[in-house]
């Protein structure tokens, strides 16, 4: 398993001098359920802020590309106004009933170098970016249901991603317990420019592609353990079904993608 923080360095000055990466999943968790027991409460409507360290490992779609595993800080602060929780800024808006909407911004590392496969050699790079848009969350009795579009307007991809998430979380003691499936639709932009071919990039065991839109199944569950009061630890495991579009890729030798990550959060 090969270590490496590329990703790293362009979170960590995403919104002010140091900005911590924390797991992205366990981000957009925290912006649509109740905080786990240990990590408290905003109970006199004032902030929050917790720092801890996270491990993650990610198996890529992409053709001989080595899973990575990653060590990165974690970063938590929350008022009513605002939330920053990793490689994601929420600006909180006034509600619609019961649903909360959210301004979002969010750094996402899905790009890579001609460097991270052998197969991608003489592929052009294809950056990583900074996502905005927004964000609508419901709370409904039964369960979360959240929903976000993002669009890149810097340039890379030009690409919109939006996303549907239902979730739900169950206690059992010092455990929390939330399993969660989403659908994301990647439209023609962001799969051409992340899974697409060039003519230029074009061999003979790597033709031409033109990537079209495609529609993302995840399935995962986020397990939080509170140590103490204002301690936790968490494990969250998800897979992916790719889309038909990038499963039909020539950079693609696989069907789903899956990522695994564990931390620890202490809040002050």
């Amino acid at each position: 398993m090969k270590y490496s923080l590329r990703h790293a360095l362009p979170a960590l000055t995403l919104a002010s001098t140091v900005l911590f990466a924390m797991p992205a999943a366990w981000a957009q968790q925290s912006r649509e359920a109740p905080p786990p027991r240990s990590m408290g409460g905003n109970q006199a409507g004032g902030s929050q802020w917790g720092l801890g360290i996270g491990i993650f490992a990610e198996r890529q779609p992409y053709r001989e590309h080595n899973n990575k595993l990653r060590a990165l800080p974690l970063i938590m602060y929350m008022n009513k106004y605002v939330s920053v929780l990793g490689p994601g800024i929420d600006v909180h808006l006034p509600s619609a009933g019961p649903v909360a909407l959210r301004l979002r911004a969010r750094y996402s590392s899905d790009g890579y170098e001609a460097k991270d496969s052998p197969f991608l050699a003489g592929m052009a790079e294809r950056k990583d970016s900074v996502w905005l848009g927004g964000a609508a969350l419901w709370r409904a009795g039964f369960a979360n249901l959240s929903a976000e579009i993002l669009t890149n307007p810097f340039g890379n991809s030009d690409g919109t991603k939006f996303k549907l998430q239902l979730d739900r979380r169950f206690m059992s003691g010092a455990f929390a317990f939330t399993p969660r499936v989403a659908a994301q639709r990647l439209d023609d932009n962001y799969v051409d420019y992340y899974y697409g071919v060039r003519q230029t990039e074009a061999r003979i065991d790597r033709a031409r592609y033109a990537g079209r839109a495609a529609t993302n199944l995840e399935v995962g569950v986020r397990v939080d353990y509170a140590i103490a009061q204002k301690q936790s630890v968490f494990v969250d495991l998800s897979t992916t079904r790719l889309g038909g579009a990038i499963e039909r890729s020539p950079l693609v030798d696989r069907s789903s993608a899956g990522v695994a990550r564990a931390g620890y959060l202490y809040q002050f």
